[in-house]
């Protein structure tokens, strides 16, 4: 009996310390895109792009098509928004935050983008755990 009532306890702690994790993850995901968002009110697209994978295989699927890489990135972004009046203050929503596993979260959302011209829309983004910091590796806008 008491070995029965040991294994409840454990798995019950197991299941909540998950639980706890994942809230910590989802929540750290968020106030990596509040801080996303200051770097691009700020005017810094370089900041903008740290929370993104340094990397090649970077996936930014657009109303262009999908560009890979990090540097083709920045330069799309660069060109889209030269200066700090065309890139406007910058609002993200998040509608859904769901952690995948212990390195990936999914997050959906909207965008909005407050300047003379408005603009906005909706993102889902794949957020992973490389090198113990989250990054997204995946960024379909629209």
């Amino acid at each position: 009996m008491y070995r029965y009532l040991l294994t409840l306890v454990l798995l019950l702690y197991g299941l909540l310390s998950r639980a706890q994790q994942t809230d910590a993850d989802e929540q750290a995901v968020k106030e990596l895109m509040r801080l996303q968002e200051s770097r691009w009110n700020a005017g810094d697209i370089q900041g903008f792009m740290a929370y993104y994978w340094n990397s090649d295989s970077l996936e930014f699927i657009g109303s262009r098509g999908i560009t890979y890489g990090w540097n083709k990135t920045l330069a799309n972004y660069r060109k889209s928004y030269p200066d700090k009046a065309a890139m406007g203050i910058l609002k993200f929503e998040v509608l859904e935050c769901r952690q995948l596993s212990a390195t990936a979260v999914y997050v959906v959302g909207s965008w909005a983008l407050k300047k003379e011209k408005p603009a906005g829309g909706y993102f889902t983004l794949l957020w992973r755990k490389i090198g113990n910091r989250w990054l997204i590796v995946s960024d379909h806008t629209s």
